[in-house]
């Protein structure tokens, strides 16, 4: 039966006819999603245009309009009517007449109805008070009558919403803020409201008025096929469960389902999850955009009051190599070329969540369509942007989010698509799967100053729930992933392993120390021939911990949290028993000694720079990977040669990778003395490396104290402050136990910031300890150093000191 032919059917038979047209409609399954519902506004048009017909008489300057949904054309089975009944101000007895000959019948057949009679100047002014009046009117449609009276009130309404729209669109963004914080967001929903939830079809809504002002627009790709989704899914809830209900209730998704020929309960809702996410996406897109609208607005008289005098406002500010901030977002630089650079994804979307700002759509759109895969295994600053990606804290989400809505992360992790969106039926999880990995990094970023291998806790909170999306127990599927995955990212071996055995147990030091007898020695030996190793159990401990806060609140206690620590120790005391002698230092090069042979002869500093290169991958062709560049000091041994090569780095914006401080014994037949050795792998911020010869006269200046690196950095601070961005979790300084015999141990685990190890440096030598070596590694956005101190005896310092001096160096790094 074609919408014709019920509207004739309605037509003959009046109401009745109506009733029994819109049922045969409804239960038709040839017709569902967007033919049904125009078929049913159709059918619903003729029927009110015929009680208005006939009401109306020779009534004149009258209309009929729907409004809201209805005007949208979008009836759903249980939908309101959204009415309003237009007239020009004449007989008003009249008009009430006909209010009644149209209404009255509605609610006789039990459909609700959300009905007004108005002037359009009362519609205006009621419009101009309520916002969501207005909203309602921006789908205004003609029914019936006076067609003018219509179109005038159509034409004024969208006229004054955009005059109006620098005041009303704040106001519709709190109002979906507000709504959001009440209901949640749609995405993530167990028992999600497909109407009111953010993301849901109140915010698609919120869309099209934000379009109608012409003010911004909202990113259009998929956008039409989410909320037409959403419609399907809130039709076949209207069928299954005969109510005007938008709540998508458990007991109900497996009907709802059905009725959409849907494998599943879960297919249905991870295609809820993903329209949501469509929606959400462009809502975030959309309302930054319309403040950076208002803002350029607000600020153009200020512009040209101050036309021809002032200093220049920048409107580029670079964040790492082709990647700058604009106007509150990262794009790219002029210079970018993504279809050149694999690894330009990653590396913006690392500067923007380090600078806590959203990346452009423009700038994720444009890598998307033309950047190249990366090699495998993927290139060390691939990896490297990818730890500091994962270590920058809250601001990850929405970066992530970008990069997944035009499919990067599938491309990068093709395993992700197999947890994207996936619902988890446990009323302990908050999340959905990806979600839950994502939020399982930001909880693992706060506990990096507690594991020697911060990175590979970042990545093991990534990956721990992957093997999810796998049928079989996860853990063992995700074991297996995890090591394909870790491989292709570009860790070694032995990493590899240890993310394989994180991956694995993830769940084991909860579940031992919650189900198990912790006094049973069987206990702890099983488990610490599960773990291997101190490091491994150092870092399964703090993914416990993230992966239980980003499950929910039921998750995490600090009952269950003493267990686990309990556990820990006892773990850790076996552990500790057949934990090896530390291997000897590695006997000099040849081209160290000859450096030191050098500094000694001259009485003065060394320097070699040396590119290092990886090979491509087997199969990938191309140039080597740079890795950094490599940068030998050789210095006769005196006191702070480690805060003057640190600092003077520091003011030439190199970033340090890794280095190794020590002191080498010249060889037979050259005087006595020792000379201190520093390897350093370094990078440009941005830029290129600074000459050998410039480094080495600046190191010179600094050991002889006439280059004040402290006062260089703090006016270069001063001019250019950072951005506040990500609040990294503070700095954490420990004396490590029993590690040496012949020095003490003080670790540093920090935020990486330029000057870092300068800061560190001077503070142990103001504090009058001597560094005999130095162990200094950048993990993503995360230093891992450790420094081995003497007094002035050349002894290991008494516990007190070594107490004092962590104690002193925590409080500088934290100030």
């Amino acid at each position: 039966m074609t919408g014709t032919d019920v509207h004739t059917e309605a037509e003959s038979v009046g109401p009745s006819g109506y009733a029994a047209a819109r049922l045969r409609l409804l239960t038709e399954e040839a017709r569902s999603g967007p033919p049904r519902r125009t078929a049913l506004a159709e059918l619903t048009d003729g029927w009110l245009a015929d009680l208005f017909t006939a009401g109306a008489g020779g009534l004149r300057g009258v209309s009929l309009v729907a409004v809201g949904g209805y005007g949208r054309g979008e009836l759903s089975p249980r939908s309101d009517l959204d009415l309003l009944l237009l007239h020009d101000g004449g007989d008003g007895t009249a008009v009430a007449a006909l209010a009644d000959r149209v209404w009255y019948p509605v609610w006789d057949l039990g459909l609700a109805l959300d009905h007004s009679v108005r002037t359009p100047a009362e519609a205006r002014k009621t419009a101009g008070e309520d916002l969501k009046v207005q909203l309602g009117l921006l789908d205004a449609r003609h029914l019936a009558g006076d067609a003018a009276l219509t179109a005038g009130l159509r034409t004024a309404v969208l006229a004054d919403w955009r005059n109006q729209a620098p005041k009303r669109l704040p106001e519709l963004q709190e109002l979906c803020a507000e709504r959001a914080a009440r209901q949640g967001e749609l995405q993530y929903l167990l028992e999600p409201d497909l109407k009111e939830a953010r993301g849901g079809l109140r915010d698609a809504t919120a869309l099209r008025a934000v379009a109608a002002s012409w003010l911004a627009d909202a990113p259009r790709e998929g956008l039409a096929d989410a909320r037409r989704g959403l419609l399907d899914v809130r039709d076949a809830l209207h069928l299954a469960t005969g109510r005007a209900t938008d709540r998508l209730a458990l007991q109900e998704q497996d009907q709802v389902a059905a009725e959409l020929d849907l494998l599943d309960a879960d297919t249905l809702l991870r295609q809820v999850y993903e329209a949501a996410r469509v929606i959400s996406y462009a809502s975030d897109v959309t309302w930054r955009e319309v403040g950076r609208v208002l803002r350029s607005r607000g600020a153009r008289p200020r512009l040209r009051a101050m036309l021809g005098g002032g200093k220049p406002v920048a409107e580029r500010s670079p964040l790492a190599e082709g990647v700058v901030e604009q106007d509150g977002e990262v794009v790219l630089a002029r210079t970018a070329r993504p279809e050149r650079d694999p690894v330009l994804p990653l590396r913006a979307a690392a500067a923007a969540a380090q600078a806590g700002l959203p990346l452009s759509l423009h700038a994720v759109r444009r890598m998307a369509a033309v950047v190249r895969p990366l090699p495998t295994p993927w290139p060390a600053e691939a990896r490297e942007q990818l730890v500091t990606l994962l270590g920058s804290g809250r601001p990850t989400v929405e970066v992530w989010e970008a990069l997944e809505a035009e499919g990067l992360i599938t491309r990068l992790l093709p395993d992700w698509e197999r947890v994207r969106c996936r619902p988890q039926r446990n009323a302990v999880h908050l999340w959905t799967v990806d979600r839950h990995l994502i939020e399982t990094a930001v909880r693992a970023s706060e506990l990096t100053r507690r594991v020697g291998r911060p990175d590979l806790l970042l990545v093991a909170a990534l990956l721990h729930d992957i093997g999810k999306g796998w049928p079989g127990d996860h853990s063992v599927a995700g074991e297996i992933i995890a090591r394909d995955v870790a491989g292709r990212i570009g860790f070694d071996r032995d990493d590899i392993a240890v993310l394989a055995t994180l991956v694995r147990h993830h769940l084991l030091l909860v579940q031992t120390a919650t189900r198990r007898d912790l006094e049973d020695p069987a206990t702890v030996r099983s488990v610490a021939e599960a773990v291997g190793s101190p490091g491994t159990l150092e870092l399964l401990h703090a993914l416990t911990e993230a992966d239980a806060l980003a499950t929910g609140p039921a998750a995490w206690s600090s009952w269950r949290g003493a267990l686990v620590t309990d556990l820990v120790k006892r773990v850790s005391a076996l552990l500790a028993g057949d934990e090896p002698d530390a291997p000897e230092a590695a006997a000099p090069t040849a081209e160290q000694e000859r450096l030191a042979i050098e500094a000694h002869r001259t009485g003065g500093p060394v320097l070699a720079l040396r590119a290092q290169t990886e090979p491509p991958a087997e199969g990938a062709g191309g140039e080597p990977e740079p890795l950094g560049v490599e940068l030998l000091v050789a210095v006769p041994d005196q006191p702070g040669v480690l805060p003057a090569v640190a600092g003077v780095l520091a003011v030439h914006r190199l970033t340090v990778r890794t280095a190794e401080l020590r002191a080498l014994r010249l060889p037979d037949g050259v005087h006595d003395g020792s000379v201190l050795l520093l390897d350093w792998r370094v990078a440009a911020q941005y830029g290129s490396l600074p000459q050998a010869a410039r480094l080495r006269a600046d190191l010179v200046r600094a050991l002889d104290g006439s280059l004040d690196i402290a006062a260089r950095l703090a006016e270069r601070d001063a001019a250019y402050p950072r951005r506040r961005g990500v609040v990294p979790p503070p700095a954490r300084v420990t004396v490590a136990p029993a590690a040496s015999r012949h020095a003490t141990v003080i670790e540093v685990r920090a935020q990486d910031v330029p000057g870092l190890l300068f800061r560190i440096g001077q503070a142990l030598e103001k504090a009058g300890v001597r560094v005999r070596s130095a162990h200094v590694s950048t993990l993503g956005s995360n230093a891992v150093d450790a420094f081995y101190v003497t007094g002035g005896a050349g002894d290991p310092l008494p516990g007190e000191e070594a107490a004092s001096v962590a104690r002193m160096l925590e409080e500088t790094l934290r100030a």
